[in-house]
C-alpha cells in the first residue's frame, strides 16, 4: 500500500510498490494526460512533478513516491501551470501533441525552480523529446513566460 498526495488529495493504492508510476496513474487511477512513451525514462512523455521537480513516471516505482506530492497535467491550474498552458497556445507549439503534456510539466519545474532562466539556458534544461520537432517553439514559449509576457 502506498500513500500520497496526487492533485492536492491523498490517495492510498493498492499496488505492487514495483510498479512504475505511469501505469498506476493510468490503469489505477485513470488519469491519462501521462504517456507511454520510451519506457526506459528518456523521451519524457511520461514526465509528472514529485514535489515540484520532473521525474520520468515510467522509471518511478509507485514505492517510491510514498509520502510525496505528485501532479499531473489534470492538476496544473496554479498562475505558473496557466501561463505555461497559454503561452503553449500563443506559440502553436503543438503538433502531434503526444508528448505536450510532459514538455509541459518539465517546463513548469524548470521555471518553478529556476524563475529568471536565461533563454539561451532552455535548450539544455528541457529535455523531453518532442518527435514533431516542434522545440522552436517549445523554448519560445518557456521564454515568454519566464520573462513575464504570459
Amino acid at each position: 500500500m502506498t500513500k500520497f498526495q496526487l492533485n492536492g488529495k491523498q490517495v492510498v493504492v493498492e499496488a505492487d510498490p514495483t510498479k512504475p508510476l505511469l501505469w498506476v496513474l493510468r490503469e489505477d487511477l485513470q488519469l491519462t494526460s501521462t504517456k507511454y512513451g520510451c519506457g526506459i525514462g528518456q523521451c519524457g512523455a511520461c514526465t509528472v512533478l514529485v514535489n515540484d521537480r520532473a521525474v520520468r513516471s515510467c522509471v518511478t516505482l509507485v514505492g517510491q513516491i510514498d509520502g510525496r506530492n505528485v501532479r499531473t497535467l489534470e492538476n496544473l491550474d496554479d498562475r505558473l501551470g496557466a501561463s505555461l498552458k497559454n503561452s503553449w497556445v500563443k506559440h502553436s507549439v503543438p503538433q502531434c501533441g503526444f508528448c505536450q503534456s510532459g514538455q509541459i510539466l518539465g517546463a513548469y519545474s524548470l521555471l518553478k525552480n529556476e524563475p529568471q532562466v536565461a533563454a539561451e539556458e532552455i535548450p539544455t534544461k528541457l529535455t523531453n523529446i518532442c518527435r514533431c520537432g516542434t522545440y522552436k517553439r517549445i523554448h519560445e514559449a518557456v521564454e515568454s513566460v519566464a520573462k513575464g509576457e504570459e
